[in-house]
C-alpha cells in the first residue's frame, strides 16, 4: 500500500537523489563519466521501484540497501570532489552535494525499520491463524 510511513521515507530519499542530480551539475570528477549524475539517476529508478514493490517486503529491504549502498559511494565522490577544489574545505562556498546522500541513507534507514516492524506484524498474524 502507498500511504505506509515507509513509503515517504523512501520518497523522502528519492528526493533527495532528485535535489543531488540538481545541484551536483558542477561537479566534475571524470571528464568522460558523469559519475554524480549516472548515480542520481539509478538511485531514482531504484528508490521508485523499492516504492511500488510494497507487496514485497524482503524486496524493498534489498533495494533499500542497495541504495544506501549507492548513497555512501556518493557520498565519497563528492566529498572527494569538494577536497579536490581549491580554496579550502569551507562546504558553503563549495556546495552541499554530499549532505543529501547522507539524508537519502538516513531516510532509507528509517525505512528499513518500517519494513521490518510491518514483516514483524505479518508474521505474529499468520501464527494467530
Amino acid at each position: 500500500m502507498l500511504q505506509r510511513i515507509q513509503t515517504i521515507w523512501t520518497f523522502l530519499a528519492v528526493l533527495a537523489a532528485a535535489f543531488l542530480f540538481i545541484t551536483g551539475q558542477d561537479v566534475i570528477i571524470s571528464d568522460s563519466l558523469p559519475l554524480i549524475n549516472i548515480g542520481c539517476i539509478v538511485l531514482v529508478l531504484v528508490g521508485l521501484l523499492s516504492v511500488f514493490s510494497f507487496k514485497n517486503r524482503k524486496r524493498q529491504i534489498l533495494l533499500n540497501n542497495i541504495s544506501i549502498i549507492i548513497n555512501a559511494l556518493l557520498i565519497g565522490v563528492s566529498i572527494y570532489w569538494v577536497l579536490k577544489l581549491s580554496g579550502g574545505i569551507q562546504i558553503p562556498e563549495k556546495g552541499i552535494e554530499p549532505i543529501f546522500p547522507l539524508i537519502a541513507i538516513i531516510c532509507l534507514l528509517i525505512a528499513n525499520i518500517y519494513i521490518k516492524k510491518d514483516e514483524r506484524l505479518v508474521k505474529s498474524v499468520d501464527r494467530l491463524r
